[in-house]
């Protein structure tokens, strides 16, 4: 084990420059020692976040030297598949933002390559799975102390959108999380996806239908809805509610201080994700790069990269049609049998 894990961060956007400043700043035992982007001139701002890091705009050369000894890919998730292949054939361990590539099928690729290697390389940030509350309510489900779990309830709202997100996106890009934290939760794969659209909101973009409803089966029969609402103007939500036998659990519900003044009372809404799962990004770059300096994955798998992109297909396409889809997924190689869905625990 190194005494420092040497990271090359892949996209200098707004996540590539939020994981610079954790690693520089917030994480011990990494240094970030290269910042990676076509756009050289944003490579260098987001490398001065980090003493000592250079700025590139191509891995390839990083990747064969003494340089660096893992990366962590923040770039659109077109360009994924390319920089996972490349650093996987130099055997570096990778986090890798969601998605793990944009379909099931480029997903089965990386699959498939990791079990040509032998050994799992990379975790996939699904940030959610290290939040305080999520692993508290997948205790309170695995542990069956208020009985079985009958239905999840998820709500996920965005103040605003970008006029560029379109409506599959909303599955693609923020329902996919909740994807993950059913299986998460549950320690069982989705089996079908059905997406009703109803009347939308007039702040949804041209083109763009804005809320949605997802509803879910999971593999032994739990019944999942999750909203998405990706232009709620009041700011950032992300809230489940667990159904048991003998009770219900509420997480996400607002925090912070409880303030009456002027008339009024309440708390500040958290006007983004960043602000919402903080701690949560923080213990993921921790957790990732301790496991990295022994040579292991504690968190998300490319499998679990994989079943999530397989659930965004089934969404989507049940986005044109009203019906049940079911996800096709393929057989789980032995890879990754040790698997119950749910790590990083």
């Amino acid at each position: 084990m190194r005494k420092e894990l040497r990271v090359a961060v892949v996209g200098a956007g707004l996540m590539g420059s939020d994981h610079v400043e954790r690693l520089a700043n917030r994480i011990a035992g990494a240094s970030v020692v290269a910042v990676v982007d076509v756009d050289a001139e944003r490579a260098q701002r987001v490398a001065s976040k980090a003493p000592g890091a250079i700025a590139a705009t191509e891995l390839g050369s990083l990747l064969t030297g003494d340089r660096i000894d893992a990366v962590l890919i923040a770039t659109p998730g077109g360009l994924h598949e390319k920089t996972l292949l490349q650093t996987m054939e130099q055997g570096k361990p990778i986090l890798c933002e969601k998605p793990l590539t944009p379909d099931a099928a480029s997903s089965w690729r990386i699959i498939e390559e990791e079990q040509k290697i032998g050994r799992k390389l990379i975790q996939v940030g699904f940030m959610r799975r290290f939040d305080r509350e999520y692993r508290q309510l997948r205790r309170l489900i695995e542990s069956r102390e208020m009985g079985d779990t009958l239905m999840l309830h998820f709500s996920h709202r965005n103040a605003v959108s970008p006029s560029s997100f379109t409506s599959q996106m909303l599955i693609n890009d923020s329902v996919v999380h909740e994807f993950d934290g059913i299986r998460y939760l549950t320690g069982e794969e989705i089996t079908t996806v059905q997406v009703r659209l109803g009347r939308p909101t007039r702040h949804a973009h041209h083109g763009q239908h804005d809320p949605q409803q997802v509803l879910m089966e999971t593999e032994s029969g739990i019944l999942v809805d999750v909203e998405i609402f990706v232009n709620a103007q009041f700011g950032y939500q992300v809230a489940a509610q667990a159904v048991f036998e003998d009770g219900i659990v509420n997480i996400g519900n607002d925090i912070g201080p409880y303030i009456r003044s002027s008339g009024r009372w309440g708390g500040a809404v958290p006007p983004s994700f960043v602000e919402r799962f903080n701690d949560a990004f923080n213990l993921e770059l921790q957790t990732w790069v301790d496991a990295a300096r022994e040579g292991t994955v504690n968190g998300p798998s490319a499998w679990d990269g994989y079943a999530t992109a397989a659930c965004c297909e089934a969404g989507v396409a049940a986005q044109k049609t009203g019906q049940k889809v079911k996800v096709a997924l393929n057989e789980k190689p032995a890879l990754y049998s040790d698997e119950k869905v749910a790590t990083a625990a």
